[in-house]
């Protein structure tokens, strides 16, 4: 009998990419919380934060339209308060994972980016005229949401192995959106998702006005991620 003691398994099996994001996202939430005061966390929101007002009124704003150039994705490691930021990681752990394992670190990391950037340009749209400030990884994180559903309802496809002969899984195949809109969990999950954030301006009308929650961010990153994976797993599968 070995008497070696058995490998601990981690807790958390977290890819990378996904492990970074986080613990970024955390730095920069601790650093904000504890070591900036009022005026240095102001600061840190009017030049990392997305701020459409930017376009009407440059001159009335520090930075002018320059920050625009950066805040499309910087305003995806800001948050508003602790639990802003567990409900994102959370989310991230769960959507950010499969995604991750199956592309690898810069496939996902471009798809977090891109998917911020196009949820700040819904917000924008849908914000001219008022003065609102985008935070949080959100949108990021929903474009992550999304791929995801691209494969994670696909059966499981198998393949042989040529040493054993014995067949093996192959992972899931990544479903056109002509096959993705037949398939009933994922029109399902994706209806549900849809209808809990068009509907956050009516809970937010019935809440009162603590409640502020960018769900434009959401839908716009969403949609990025659904329809902008086919490109990053031809770019994926290209670099391989």
């Amino acid at each position: 009998m070995s008497t070696e003691p058995a490998a601990r398994e981690p807790i958390f099996n977290l890819p990378t990419v996904v492990t970074a994001l986080i613990g970024l996202m955390a730095a920069i939430h601790v650093a904000a919380t504890f070591a900036l005061d009022d005026a240095g966390r102001e600061q840190l929101t009017v030049w990392l934060a997305f701020i459409p007002y930017r376009i009407e009124a440059p001159s009335l704003i520090p930075g002018g339209l320059w920050p625009l150039l950066w805040t499309p994705i910087t305003h995806a490691f800001l948050h508003g308060g602790w639990e802003h930021l567990g409900l994102n990681m959370a989310w991230l752990m769960i959507f950010g994972t499969p995604v991750a394992r199956r592309y690898g670190a810069v496939p996902t990391l471009l798809l977090f980016i891109a998917s911020a950037v196009a949820g700040a340009g819904l917000f924008m749209a849908t914000s001219l005229g008022q003065v609102q400030v985008l935070v949080g990884a959100s949108g990021g994180i929903a474009g992550l949401t999304g791929a995801a559903c691209r494969f994670m309802f696909q059966p499981v496809l198998m393949r042989i192995d040529p040493e054993t002969g014995l067949p093996v899984p192959a992972g899931r195949a990544t479903a056109p959106l002509a096959l993705l809109i037949r398939d009933r969990r994922a029109m399902a999950f994706i209806a549900v998702w849809v209808v809990l954030n068009a509907a956050v301006p009516l809970y937010a009308l019935v809440a009162g006005g603590g409640v502020s929650i960018a769900w434009q961010a959401h839908i716009g990153g969403f949609a990025a991620g659904l329809l902008g994976l086919p490109l990053v797993e031809r770019w994926a599968r290209a670099q391989r």
